[in-house]
């Protein structure tokens, strides 16, 4: 068996050469396996496995190891008995051909992309309002591209926009309301090729005519393919309660919060974080000089760890009118800020990836 190359577990020829078409327009060649037992050598290594109809009962006898990237398929209708077969396999899918031949492709188009859905998601969230999170995760982007190819999301209907502080909305690229008409699965190649992009980060902001909400699926859709494509996948969050902030919170792997140093911004702020779901991993960012609270003083009243306290910089406002975006001054404070979180947050994942 080849390392990380998709399994295809089948005796059945025919659909054998209907996955080796598809695996071909992907741009991999599946190892094939024709009995279970052979498959049970490459169950692990593999990127993803493909187990037949006709053989997904003899590998549910085997109760092979629970992994991620199982799915069963077979042409024509597929039995009850199947699914039941499907669950013994850990399988996450039970897929009919050729209705699902289009999200099949995708699948193994991840595959050749290499993508193994490890992208690390972090929301950065205001504390209040005008705390600058939108500045931040934008400069958080920027700096984060270098690392590690890196998606930025707009989250926030409500605010400025990542893409007209990053001086990037004329950008050519499709918005949140392309993503609204996706069905199915989507592709973390299609998103990558798709996005507004600048070096290595991609920008998913609004389209001019904002919705006036995101359905969730179309938020699970695009983190689901965000964490199969990219490093790092950043979420500019708003701070109002609705679902669509919910779901990404659920998601997230850690939450930056940014809070001013005034005792109004940081009650606010209080109650932002106390919205964050246990066993998401919390971290705090403040900015401005501390003439009302210290930035200690905010991480006890918060009960969150302080990554950096950042002075304000000067001539930011006029860097972002002018399109320069917010990390113009390689030395300011803003970048330098934003190099001390992913020191914490990214570099790690980053390295190993490499």
């Amino acid at each position: 068996m080849t390392q990380n190359s998709p399994l295809l577990l089948t005796d059945d020829d025919v659909l054998r050469a209907d996955v080796q078409r598809l695996a071909a327009a992907a741009g991999v060649v599946p190892d094939v396996a024709r009995q279970a037992t052979e498959a049970l050598r490459g169950w692990a290594s593999a990127s993803v496995v493909l187990i037949g109809a006709d053989r997904a009962a003899s590998m549910a006898r085997l109760r092979p190891p629970r992994r991620p990237g199982v799915h069963v398929i077979g042409t024509g209708p597929l039995a009850d008995q199947l699914f039941r077969d499907a669950l013994a396999c850990s399988a996450e899918t039970v897929a009919e051909l050729p209705a699902s031949e289009t999200w099949l492709v995708e699948l193994l188009t991840d595959t050749a992309d290499g993508a193994a859905g490890a992208g690390t998601v972090i929301a950065v969230m205001g504390g209040s309002g005008g705390a600058g999170a939108t500045t931040f995760a934008a400069a958080l982007g920027e700096a984060s591209a270098r690392l590690t190819p890196t998606l930025l999301v707009d989250g926030d209907l409500l605010g400025p926009g990542v893409d007209r502080v990053l001086g990037m909305e004329d950008a050519p690229g499709i918005r949140w309301d392309a993503l609204l008409q996706v069905t199915g699965r989507l592709s973390a190649r299609s998103l990558r090729d798709s996005v507004p992009a600048r070096g290595g980060l991609g920008v998913l902001s609004w389209p001019a005519d904002r919705p006036r909400s995101l359905p969730a699926f179309a938020v699970r859709e695009l983190l689901s393919a965000a964490v199969r494509g990219y490093g790092v996948v950043l979420v500019d969050l708003s701070r109002h309660a609705d679902a669509v902030t919910d779901e990404i919170l659920a998601r997230s792997d850690h939450v930056v919060l940014v809070s001013t140093l005034t005792v109004p911004a940081v009650a606010a702020a209080t109650r932002t974080a106390a919205r964050v779901p246990d066993g998401v991993r919390r971290h705090l960012v403040t900015r401005g000089s501390p003439v009302g609270v210290a930035p200690e003083e905010v991480a006890r009243v918060l009960g969150i760890p302080l990554l950096v306290a950042m002075r304000d910089q000067r001539g930011l406002d006029e860097a972002v009118n002018l399109g320069a975006g917010p990390s113009r001054s390689s030395r300011g404070a803003l970048v330098r800020a934003a190099r001390t979180v992913l020191d914490s947050l990214v570099t790690p994942v980053a390295e190993s990836a490499a």
